[in-house]
């Protein structure tokens, strides 16, 4: 009898110790996540090969439960984010996901653009429609089209751009039914929807299904590149992708056999962008054993990423050199510069 009543405790207090990890704050909680390097992840076809190495940097981030925000807030390098500042009003687990895996995308494109621009190569660019980041609640997209869908055809007329798919609808009236091919996890379906009037402030009086949504393009290149990134959300890894590109396609080696990790966003015209997180990004790349982190300078703001990263490194007493940069030119002048490694 005194056992079943011991099993019974023990029980129970598994439970209440278990049960809190599956309760989630209203919070993001950010830690330092890894340093990876590019090399088996970007590859051009015949590309060169490199003495060194560059490498991306991670931020892990997910929602809070009580023992995360606990411990977030009594460790200096676990970052705590009011929901709100993560995701946008009314966006759901799923549309924040598929959101960080499209601007994800975006940062490969410009990077290949930026990078094969630089050595000299060709881009032919070819549109496939829309992407669906998010659905309106309350409009007829709801519970019909899902963030990620693919839509090519409206009506059985294809169309390239976000701008053709507007203006097409910009010529219908509320009540008329439009019928969309939709490509869903590889697989194709159409489905029918009536247009809507919009209620909420920023769209109120116009004409819609209630997508939010961004063009789906791809870039022609030759040689050919791959890059997998699998599941790294966001736009962070943007420019040293281009880097490693880059250094794919020339013979010249600009890592001259060190370990480079950095961040940054990249644009198409080349421009380096502020990221979040730079300083758990640091620790990252410290632990990986990187000897030059690349940090977007901002042109010089103080507080920009690269102030933060050095306050990081000092914080940390690392040995990693910390460079601003402020544009991708920038850091192949500065990696051209540098004495190759003995």
């Amino acid at each position: 009898m005194k056992n079943k009543k011991r099993i019974r405790v023990l029980i129970l207090a598994a439970i209440l110790i278990v049960a809190p990890s599956f309760y989630f704050l209203p919070y993001y909680i950010s830690k330092p996540g890894i340093a990876k390097e590019l090399a088996p992840i970007i590859e051009v076809e015949d590309g060169y090969d490199e003495s060194g190495s560059f490498m991306l940097t991670t931020v892990r981030m997910g929602r809070a439960n009580i023992y995360s925000y606990i411990l977030a807030r009594f460790n200096q390098y676990h970052e705590i984010f009011p929901i709100e500042q993560i995701r946008a009003e009314d966006e759901t687990e799923e549309e924040y996901s598929v959101r960080q895996l499209y601007l994800m995308d975006s940062s490969k494109y410009n990077a290949i653009e930026v990078a094969y621009k630089k050595a000299g190569y060709p881009i032919k660019y070819q549109h496939n429609g829309v992407y669906v980041l998010n659905v309106v609640k309350g409009m007829p997209a709801e519970d019909r089209l899902k963030p990620g869908d693919r839509i090519f055809k409206v009506d059985g007329n294809e169309f390239q751009s976000s701008a053709e798919f507007m203006d097409y609808i910009s010529q219908k009236t509320a009540g008329e039914q439009l019928t969309l091919t939709v490509e869903r996890n590889h697989k194709l379906h159409e489905t029918s929807l009536k247009l809507d009037v919009f209620n909420d402030e920023e769209n109120k009086g116009k004409i819609g299904i209630g997508i939010g949504l961004v063009d789906d393009k791809e870039l022609i290149v030759e040689p050919d590149v791959t890059v997998n990134s699998k599941e790294i959300g966001g736009p962070s890894a943007g420019f040293m992708f281009s880097l490693e590109i880059y250094n794919q396609l020339v013979e010249e080696d600009l890592t001259r056999g060190y370990h480079i990790a950095g961040t940054g966003t990249i644009s198409s015209n080349g421009e380096v962008g502020e990221i979040g997180g730079i300083q758990l990004k640091v620790i990252a790349a410290d632990k990986a054993g990187a000897e030059i982190f690349l940090a977007p300078n901002q042109n010089g703001t103080k507080d920009s990423n690269y102030q933060d990263a050095l306050k990081t490194a000092k914080d940390i007493n690392t040995d990693m050199k910390i460079v601003p940069i402020d544009t991708f030119e920038e850091a192949v002048k500065y990696l051209e510069s540098l004495e190759p490694k003995k």
